[in-house]
């Protein structure tokens, strides 16, 4: 039995936690709209995560896993949903409360409009790669819902937030993907991605972590009561 997985979900998630009760953040205050969007997001997730491990697409090696599985899904894959979403959703939450001064809608919508062509250009030009491909496709059809369908006004907020997460993204991807370990914590068949890594993290990644977190945030924004909204 290994518990480097799980101490990876926990240190992501501990300090969140209890930052959450902070009178200045208050972000538990927020649990009322953040777990029924958190569930929601990580049952899409993880019938996903199940279909892509059957297929052989990535897998997890048990060198760094408890053993307790649901389905083909270690304990701490699971977890994975819940600890990197209420991590990133608290520091969204943050953001908003000490700056609300961000990107202009027109400059998201832009913003939206060249990531959109450039995603369904990969998505495409990469099949048959299921995690390219899926990924990139599936993440330019939510954008463009978000911001041209439904105009969302905190798409520039999220934009700002993702480029800060994307610091612990790196480190807790880099750790997972195998940076600093003899072998990865989650492996990955490179016939069904672009082969491209940023050190150890498969470029895929940063578009896969978009589209759970955009997903998160959708949902957390839609549970919102409009007079929170407004005043946050």
């Amino acid at each position: 039995m290994n518990f480097t997985y799980l101490i990876i979900d926990i240190s992501s998630i501990i300090f969140p936690l209890l930052f959450s009760f902070h009178p200045r953040l208050n972000f538990h205050k927020t649990w009322n709209y953040f777990w029924p969007a958190n569930i929601m997001s990580a049952a899409i997730f993880i019938c996903w995560d199940m279909y892509y491990t059957n297929l052989g697409v990535w897998g997890f090696n048990p060198q760094y896993i408890t053993g307790s599985y649901l389905e083909n899904l270690p304990l701490e894959e699971i977890l994975f949903f819940i600890c990197i979403p209420y991590a990133s959703v608290f520091t969204y939450h943050c953001i908003g409360i000490y700056n609300k001064e961000f990107i202009s809608i027109a400059t998201a919508k832009l913003i939206s409009i060249v990531l959109i062509s450039l995603l369904v250009i990969i998505g495409i030009y990469s099949y048959p790669k299921l995690y390219t491909s899926v990924t990139f496709l599936a993440l330019a059809v939510f954008l463009f819902f978000c911001s041209i369908v439904l105009k969302v006004k905190w798409l520039g907020r999220f934009y700002v937030f993702y480029l800060i997460i994307l610091l612990p993204f790196f480190v807790v991807n880099g750790i997972l993907t195998g940076t600093g370990l003899e072998n990865p914590v989650v492996w990955y068949n490179d016939n069904e991605n672009l082969g491209i890594r940023m050190l150890t993290i498969p470029v895929e990644d940063t578009f896969y972590g978009m589209l759970l977190l955009l997903l998160n945030i959708s949902l957390f924004e839609l549970f919102k009561p409009q007079s929170y909204s407004a005043n946050n």
